[in-house]
């Protein structure tokens, strides 16, 4: 599946060969987290390419939701990604083999954030490094800006693509009836809510042809069982979902900017309604970073990442990380 979405992205915009990934597991407790570990050659690992970067999924999708982005930049820098529990090849809750009803929503952001410290530890580690580079995506720039929250001594640079905060008015994910342990989102769902603050006119040119089916396949390869449901559907734990009632849809925040450190890159698109712009506007004002930027993509979704102008944000976000490799040049230099 990572071969046919690169693929297809080749055609329009020159996504490189994939790279091979070793592998590995994580033990959080009782879960088991999946990583994949990708970089240039030369380098394994353990060594090699300057500060990793680790990259943390959504509400929905696994790992796989970056396969464009991890087989590009793993060409320059080398990347980590990982599934949280509940998804992938991650440990999943045994409430999530049972009807969803039977049970109350699983895989909390608390869960996540103990995910990532397990992998970022790992990592740092495995290299005999202190600090490495953090992006997450939409449920994932919380878990990371969190973890830069808490641990500023562990993150060089971090990126929120499509970053979640307060939202004004009621909106994003919802479920309807009695919120079970996970939710089943079909083709026709996920394709809606994709292209939701789109255009009706222009739905055609946003998503580059076949690959919103790749994406979809993808999403069943993540979830045989789902795929065995009439309709096929991704089964995506509701723990979020109680956290979105509790803090962005409440005046309550999860992690405060202010208590991060490390230089931030925020990206969304200008079409993205599930993470309006606004919000990350509120995040800019409240970081505690001395160096932080925020880019707006015209004609980009919250699925940028697999869209016609992912590569505006892909072009954004390597001059960003280049920027941390020069430092740790000059530094070495003046050293």
């Amino acid at each position: 599946m990572l071969e046919t979405i690169a693929a297809l992205l080749l055609l329009f915009g020159a996504v490189p060969e994939p790279t091979p990934a070793p592998s590995g597991f994580v033990r959080v407790a009782e879960p088991v987290i999946y990583y994949e570990v990708a970089g240039p050659k030369g380098s394994d690992e353990t060594s090699g390419a300057g500060a990793p970067v680790v990259l943390i999924h959504g509400g929905q999708m696994d790992r796989r939701m970056w396969d464009p982005q991890f087989e590009s930049w793993s060409r320059k820098f080398r990347v980590v990604r990982y599934d949280v529990r509940g998804y992938g090849r991650s440990t999943r809750p045994p409430e999530m083999d049972r009807p969803a009803r039977d049970s109350a929503p699983v895989v909390t952001t608390d869960d996540g954030m103990r995910d990532s410290g397990a992998v970022v530890g790992h990592i740092l580690e495995r290299r005999g490094i202190a600090r490495l580079n953090l992006m997450g995506w939409s449920w994932g720039t919380v878990i990371a800006g969190a973890y830069s929250a808490k641990n500023p001594d562990r993150v060089a640079r971090l990126v929120l693509y499509a970053p979640l905060w307060l939202r004004r008015t009621p909106g994003g994910l919802r479920v309807d009836g009695q919120m079970g342990a996970y939710r089943c989102v079909t083709f026709e769902a996920a394709k809606q809510r994709w292209l939701n603050g789109v255009p009706a006119d222009r739905h055609q040119d946003v998503i580059p042809p076949g690959v919103l089916e790749a994406w979809w396949k993808a999403n069943m390869e993540a979830d045989p069982v789902g795929a065995t449901l009439s309709p096929s559907a991704v089964r995506a734990p509701n723990g979020l979902l109680v956290d979105a009632l509790q803090y962005w849809e409440a005046d309550t925040r999860y992690y405060d900017p202010a208590a991060i450190s490390a230089p931030v890159l925020m990206v969304v698109g200008d079409w993205d309604v599930d993470t309006p712009a606004y919000m990350a506007q509120a995040i800019l004002t409240r970081l505690g970073s001395r160096e932080k930027r925020l880019v707006i993509i015209g004609e980009g979704t919250h699925h940028l990442m697999l869209e016609r102008n992912r590569l505006q944000m892909f072009r954004e976000v390597q001059m960003f990380l280049n920027r941390e490799g020069r430092e740790e040049r000059e530094e070495r230099l003046k050293a």
